[in-house]
């Protein structure tokens, strides 16, 4: 059998490193259901963190974290119910909706985390 091939951009192994260097704890990475996905999901000392990561190249048309609109919020509001639903043994704890945008090139890439962005 062959290798699995990687579906995720570099910014999304980026946010992760970042975020575990913070202390966060993956739980699950590209969580899909049928109406979306989670990029990373994460555990925080009593929380859990459902993060969103976006990327541009630059911000000439606009800031990453600008991109996830009230459309996209819904969507990732839903694929973390049913997460909850199917995983709420191990998960009854405070819940948060965290953005994490790159913007740039590696090795030095603009990146901001934020916390409780929805």
């Amino acid at each position: 059998m062959g290798k699995a091939v990687s579906t995720h951009h570099w910014s999304e192994d980026f946010a992760l490193d970042q975020l575990q260097s913070k202390g966060l704890h993956l739980v699950e990475r590209n969580y899909q259901t049928r109406r979306g996905e989670i990029d990373l999901i994460l555990q925080e000392e009593a929380s859990l963190v459902f993060v969103e990561v976006r990327y541009r190249a630059s911000s000439a048309f606009g800031r990453p974290e600008e991109t996830v609109d009230a459309k996209k919020q819904s969507r990732l509001r839903f694929t973390a119910e049913v997460f909850l639903q199917r995983y709420r043994t191990g998960y009854d704890t405070v819940c948060r909706f965290d953005v994490f945008a790159v913007s740039g090139k590696m090795p030095n890439p603009d990146w901001q985390w934020i916390q409780n962005a929805f």
